[in-house]
């Protein structure tokens, strides 16, 4: 209350008006009633943001405004997210959620590949990409250059660089593709990594013979960690749709 007068807490659009009191965010998107549904979204829950209908648009406003995250839909004409994304990296280092369609598992474990930090599938719940970006913006703080990982409530470290993986101050021996998948999701933790992602990384194909390897691949990871924390369950698998470090 500031004069008789209710404060405003809400984000603003920095189309209309620039602030610096909240964390910025760039939707990039082609249609034009998503960008104006996921502007209205992201202010209501205290972002500023600008918004960009094309690549083009998107690379000249993310080097104007300095955002703190991009919001990237795939499927654009002219210049699509791939693109879009690779000329993004030249102009910052903001890290990017990908929008993409149920349908594009592909496509998102490219872009992945290409250096997003996150993926929201479209039709996607309010709630879910707003807690999504806030993980994202979380990690872009603490896990800058994302060579080390460290989730201090469960004691576990995944070190990139050197390629350990420590657990309550004991150095756990994992293969390299153990390695590789708990380095994937310490990326998108607390978040879930769905089946045909991880697969698509690890092994590049996603089949009934690769999920099975997978299985595998995370009970012998299991049988590791509980060596050093029995009651501990690390891997946890999210509703048979993918597994997520439970790291909270």
């Amino acid at each position: 209350m500031e004069n008789g007068q209710t404060v405003d807490e809400q984000g603003i659009d920095l189309d209309i008006l620039e602030s610096e009191s909240c964390k910025l965010i760039l939707v990039v998107d082609d249609d034009e009633d998503t960008t104006k549904l996921l502007k209205t979204v992201l202010k209501v829950n205290g972002f500023n943001v600008s918004g960009a209908l094309s690549g083009k648009e998107a690379v000249d406003k993310a080097a104007a405004h300095r955002p703190d995250l991009i919001l990237l839909d795939l499927m654009m004409p002219e210049m699509d997210g791939f693109e879009t994304l690779e000329r993004l990296r030249s102009v910052s280092n903001a890290p990017v959620v990908i929008l993409s369609a149920l349908s594009e598992k592909d496509k998102i474990v490219q872009g992945l590949k290409d250096g997003a930090d996150d993926y929201v599938t479209k039709p996607f719940h309010n709630e879910e990409l707003v807690e999504r970006m806030r993980a994202v913006l979380r990690r872009a703080g603490t896990q800058a250059d994302s060579s080390r990982f460290e989730f201090i409530d469960v004691q576990l470290v995944i070190d990139v660089l050197n390629h350990t993986i420590t657990l309550r101050e004991q150095e756990i021996e994992v293969t390299p593709k153990e390695f590789e998948m708990l380095a994937l999701l310490a990326k998108h933790a607390p978040n879930m990594v769905d089946y045909a992602v991880i697969c698509s990384t690890l092994w590049g194909d996603d089949n009934q013979d690769v999920r099975n390897r997978l299985k595998y691949l995370v009970y012998l990871l299991r049988k590791k960690f509980k060596k050093v924390a029995p009651s501990m369950d690390l891997i946890k698998n999210i509703n048979r749709l993918g597994y997520k470090l439970n790291v909270l």
